[in-house]
């Protein structure tokens, strides 16, 4: 049984007293993550190769590699719905289970129609994150989330860099022709072995602990008719980003003009009936109805770490799309050589994600925020500058130092995600994790009409407004402890939902 806080005691404060297995709990959570960016990103390190070999012209390679993020949007909205109503242990389990067909399907597949339509079902598995974020914040207490949460998404974003390094390593075990193909086939199974392994071990919550769901079903659950009204206008964004994947699939002629114009009505049918959904979800706040005090949340929270992760994770993911294929030109390196620079971002990952959950939890998590948000915008006008005349060790150098911040800015975020309110924890982890992948594609699309340099200081811009937002950030509360506590063996839940500071 555990020490209590009394003058007579032995043992930590009762806070910080950790629940037994949350560290393997955190260990079969990571393991998932990083199962998930491997399926992923399998395409990255074999698109040129799958080019050649199905004979793909380079716009439709463009195209295939927005597939890859495109339904993570969506994906991200419905599993964070599904985690807080089943809880993580079934739906991640389901997830990596599902995923893995379409992906042994893929490295079978000959006619670009099936790579692009089983890419686009592959991409939904993007949306396992927003499930670890839920169960991670069961296991761990407020004063050591963004700790374990920076360690969640950082070991798990490493999958990122595994895939490009040990799958192309796998694919000369079974020859130069359809290496790419076994190697792919392979990272689903190990998905499909890796569900059972979760769904036997994994736990919603600790024994004793209540897993809480939302009240309501089919919408986010928000507090004020003016957050109805900016939850209403975030739907559009998410939209937006389907019809653009839509106007690529036309410019590649997969999809008719006729097609596509049913597409955009359809999705404009889709937005209708979201807005509708969420109006009747909150048809109380509407009505002008009060909330009950320990069901409000600040709305604008959400928002603010939507963008900021829009500009720290959509970044990320794309330079690291472009930047191998930008510094081979520039530089005139190998695809080997650009490969490793352009992965400096998933490197810094490892250290720089769980540090800046872990000095959110120490210093501040707005503090973190605004730092990593400013070194992040000013890191995007300084890959902008770099030039032929750089040393190649510099330049190197510089992306490290980008992905370090926009990493810790991942980890910060994931810092105060979790503690805004824990039933809605998975749908507000998605939509904010949705936010990441509409910043990627956004971006993504804008370089495709553009040039590196627009992109580069457009993403800056991006992210110093995103800075001014992060001091309109709060603090989640916190309780702090009395001098004497009753012996109990399970350590109480903490209500975070209350922010302090006056809007």
């Amino acid at each position: 049984m555990n020490a209590v806080n009394s003058p007579t005691s032995f043992g930590p404060p009762l806070d910080e007293v950790e629940e037994p297995g949350r560290w393997r709990m955190l260990n079969l959570t990571w393991v998932s993550f990083f199962l998930s960016f491997v399926v992923w990103f399998n395409i990255a390190p074999f698109a040129s190769t799958i080019g050649r070999a199905l004979h793909l012209s380079a716009e439709q390679l463009k195209t295939l590699l927005i597939c890859n993020v495109a339904l993570t949007i969506p994906a991200r909205i419905g599993i964070g719905m599904l985690v807080d109503r089943f809880g993580p242990r079934r739906v991640y389990s389901l997830l990596l289970l599902v995923i893995s067909v379409p992906c042994v399907l893929f490295a079978m597949a000959h006619q670009y129609w099936q790579l692009v339509l089983l890419r686009l079902l592959i991409s939904c598995v993007g949306a396992g994150f927003v499930v670890g974020i839920r169960l991670v914040g069961e296991w761990f207490t407020p004063k050591r989330i963004g700790l374990a949460e920076g360690i969640y998404g950082g070991l798990g974003n490493f999958g990122m860099a595994a895939a490009t390094f040990g799958l192309p390593l796998l694919a000369l075990l079974f020859g130069k022709e359809n290496g790419w193909r076994y190697a792919i086939a392979v990272s689903g199974v190990l998905c499909a072995v890796w569900s059972f392994i979760f769904y036997r071990l994994a736990e919603d919550a600790p024994p004793g602990k209540e897993f809480k769901k939302p009240k309501k079903r089919g919408a986010l659950e928000v507090s004020t008719r003016r957050d109805l009204i900016a939850l209403a206008f975030m739907q559009v964004p998410m939209v937006l980003c389907l019809g653009i994947l839509t106007w690529k699939l036309q410019g590649v002629h997969l999809v008719s003009h006729t097609a596509g114009y049913l597409i955009y009505v359809g999705l404009a049918f889709l937005l209708a009936q979201q807005i509708r959904k969420i109006f009747i979800v909150n048809a109380g706040v509407w009505r002008g109805e009060e909330t009950p005090v320990a069901e409000r949340y600040p709305f604008a929270q959400v928002a603010i770490l939507c963008l900021c992760y829009a500009v720290t994770f959509g970044g990320e993911l794309a330079v690291e799309s472009m930047l191998p294929g930008y510094f081979e030109k520039m530089f005139g390196l190998s695809v080997a050589v650009a490969g490793i620079m352009g992965a400096g971002f998933a490197f810094a990952s490892l250290v720089a994600r769980p540090l800046g959950g872990f000095l959110g939890d120490r210093v501040g998590r707005k503090p973190v925020m605004i730092v990593a948000m400013a070194g992040s915008a000013l890191g995007f006008i300084v890959i902008a500058s770099i030039s032929a005349h750089w040393p190649l060790g510099l330049a190197g150098f510089a992306v490290v130092m980008v992905g370090l911040f926009l990493m810790a800015g991942n980890g910060a975020n994931f810092c105060i995600a979790p503690l805004i309110r824990k039933p809605l924890t998975g749908q507000i982890a998605g939509i904010i994790g949705a936010y990441g992948n509409v910043g990627s594609l956004l971006f993504l699309t804008l370089l495709s009409l553009t040039t590196p340099l627009t992109f580069f200081i457009t993403m800056a811009v991006v992210g110093f407004a995103a800075l001014i937002c992060c001091f309109l950030l709060r603090e989640p509360g916190r309780q702090k402890a009395t001098a004497t506590r009753p012996l109990v063996q399970h350590e109480p839940e903490i209500d975070m939902d209350i922010a302090i500071e006056p809007a």
